[in-house]
């Protein structure tokens, strides 16, 4: 299964403090797993504004993204021109741009966030 973690399982990740379910789907060995620029992006802003503080320095995200087998997904054109459809729930840009990257690639988003848990892109746990 190919997925896509959002900016908050990310975060869980790093701090170590991810649900049983779904550290299970991320360490299944038939799954890709991979992490958009944009959810790194949504974490820096948050850090640097002082809105969320991370267990590791910001500036070894990448490196322990890369550590754990995670795929960093870089923002094509695609990405930012092709709506999410159905439309979210939310209005959140990175939100919307994380399903439109699941929509392009074929990808499942994987998140803990209540407004988009019910989205026919995300992931659900067996």
């Amino acid at each position: 299964m190919r997925l896509l973690v959002d900016a908050s399982v990310l975060i869980a990740l790093v701090d170590g403090r991810l649900d049983a379910r779904i550290k299970e789907a991320l360490t299944d060995p038939d799954a890709a797993v991979h992490a958009s620029v944009a959810s790194l992006w949504e974490i820096a802003i948050k850090v640097r504004l002082g809105k969320l503080a991370l267990n590791a320095p910001l500036a070894r995200l990448p490196e322990l993204v890369a550590q754990m087998g995670i795929t960093v997904l870089a923002i094509e054109a695609a990405h930012v021109i092709t709506p999410a459809e159905p439309a979210p729930q939310t209005r959140d840009p990175f939100d919307r741009l994380l399903l439109a990257q699941c929509m392009v690639e074929n990808l499942r988003l994987v998140t803990i966030d209540r407004q988009l848990t019910a989205h026919p892109f995300a992931w659900r746990p067996h």
